[in-house]
């Protein structure tokens, strides 16, 4: 049985809806100044459209980011356009980020359809993806009000920030599961930070900066982003493990067949348990794990302890992220309405 949705959880869903409605057209304008070429992957990427052309409901993203970048603004009491195009910079920042990131890990499913490289090919995707990279920084110099300098500058180390945790993701792969060389898990939430959590962070300060917040608000918003950041990655490891295929729109246990370093398994390797010397066996075959296997190491990673261990660290990011928000003042209605997003990240698994 399918539990209805809670009073806040529809809240969210309508604070989401808000925040894509008034960024959307600024968006469109935006991907309309692309390439044709370019337009046309863009809008199948962030799910406007199907290949041919055609409508695709049903497959946008929520658009958190987005939404972060005009609370964020509100936050900081200026009102919720005076961030739009920071929330239409991130937004093509994200969607260049999955674009690229679909090629390095071979992903040929998003959102329960193929990726933009499996449809039009890797050379015209990393292409698109470098376009759409472009379009935020323009868009973002471009930005009303004066403050298009700071906010220029908070993406640029965004972005070195992205890279960086991008690269040790891949960094990652290479390095054996258990000995001296093993991927730790604090390394991990580390990789977490730069790689979900920067992008996050400059979604919520880059809206504080186009307001005109002063700096201790922009950086607390900033800091808070970053934690929710590692939340979501978390969550994300924890569905690419147990994660209903009709949610992720990707097969039960894909991180763990891939062979996949996430934070789940990374917490039951490191747990003093008999377990996780079965588990640290299992995965040093180095072969994509079938369906036996890829069940037997979730049941093995979940008894050494690395799903309870996920889920704690989610729970504490979201605490410090809410400890970040309350060290300065902020609007009272606009902070409920992040404080709001933040139990909804978590509740996509429990």
């Amino acid at each position: 049985m399918t539990a209805s949705p809670t009073t806040q959880q529809i809240a969210v869903v309508e604070v989401l809806s808000r925040c894509r409605e008034l960024v959307r057209p600024a968006l469109v304008r935006a991907v309309n100044r692309l390439h044709p070429w370019h337009a046309e992957m863009a809008a199948f990427s962030l799910g406007w459209e199907r290949v041919d052309g055609t409508p695709a409901p049903g497959s946008q993203g929520k658009g958190i980011r987005q939404a972060l970048t005009l609370l964020g603004a509100e936050a900081a009491g200026a009102p919720a356009r005076d961030a739009v195009a920071g929330a239409v910079a991130v937004e093509l920042v994200h969607v260049f980020s999955l674009l690229h990131d679909d090629i390095m890990d071979g992903d040929e499913t998003r959102r329960q359809r193929p990726t933009t490289w499996k449809e039009y090919g890797t050379g015209p995707a990393i292409l698109a993806g470098d376009a759409l990279f472009a379009l935020a920084v323009q868009t973002l110099a471009e930005a009303p009000g004066g403050r298009s300098v700071p906010a220029v500058r908070l993406l640029a180390a965004t972005l070195a920030d992205l890279v960086h945790g991008q690269a040790d993701d891949l960094l990652f792969e290479s390095r054996p599961w258990t000995g001296p060389k093993a991927v730790r898990p604090h390394e991990y939430r580390w990789m977490a930070e730069h790689k979900t959590g920067a992008l996050l962070g400059c979604a919520a300060g880059l809206g504080a900066v186009l307001a005109g917040a002063p700096e201790d608000t922009a950086e607390a918003l900033g800091r808070a982003g970053r934690h929710l950041g590692v939340a979501f990655q978390v969550v994300d490891d924890l569905l690419g493990v147990w994660g209903d295929p009709e949610v992720t729109g990707k097969p039960v246990h894909s991180d763990l067949r891939r062979l996949k370093k996430t934070y789940p398994v990374l917490s039951a390797l490191a747990a003093d348990h008999p377990t996780a010397r079965r588990l640290a066996a299992l995965l040093d075959a180095g072969e994509p794990l079938g369906d036996a296997d890829a069940r037997r190491a979730a049941g093995l990673v979940e008894e050494a302890g690395g799903r309870t261990a996920a889920l704690a660290e989610a729970h504490r990011q979201l605490d410090s992220a809410r400890g970040s928000l309350e060290s300065v003042p902020l609007a009272p209605a606009a902070l409920g309405e992040i404080l709001a997003l933040l139990p909804y990240l978590i509740e996509r698994t429990e």
